[in-house]
């Protein structure tokens, strides 16, 4: 009987310890745990500017950009279409530029400015610009490859004060 209870209490020794080990395991886990949500708090700040300063200051850009627009008026264009049968397309355009900047620049780039639109315009389609959607695409097509070019300007927007497809 003796032998039965020296065999039954290393068991229990045997239990204490790997509870008690567990435990430490788990308490250096939580304390690891605190530790890294306190070092990635600690260092927070709260932001420098709001959100309703940031819209003040976005509408203030906006209307100083309506304010002055410049228009700048490109000499004709007479081109072939792409397609067959072969169509010509007489186009005069105006670009609104946002600022003087943006004028300058494309008055300066002028010849690349014109080669772009005359490559936009030799792989267009008479279909493609038949409609209304199609004279829509056609500007969006030059106000994106004009934002390209330019650095410092932005081209709002492009008139047609001069369209004919023969």
């Amino acid at each position: 009987m003796a032998e039965e209870e020296g065999s039954k209490k290393p068991k229990k020794d045997m239990g204490k310890i790997l509870t008690l080990a567990f435990m430490v395991v788990n308490l250096g886990v939580l304390g690891g745990g605190a530790f890294l949500v306190y070092s990635s708090t600690l260092g927070h700040k709260p932001a420098v500017s709001t959100e309703e300063e940031l819209n003040k200051e976005l509408v203030e850009f906006r209307k100083s950009l309506q304010q002055n627009p410049v228009m700048y008026t490109m000499e004709t264009f007479n081109t072939n279409l792409d397609g067959v049968p072969r169509r010509l397309i007489r186009m005069e355009l105006s670009l609104e530029m946002l600022d003087e900047e943006g004028f300058e620049e494309v008055i300066s780039l002028g010849a690349e400015a014109r080669d772009a639109i005359v490559r936009i315009l030799n792989t267009t389609v008479y279909t493609e610009v038949e409609t209304v959607q199609g004279k829509l695409h056609l500007k969006n097509r030059i106000i994106s490859q004009l934002n390209g070019f330019l650095d410092k300007g932005v081209v709002r927007n492009v008139y047609f004060s001069d369209f004919v497809v023969q």
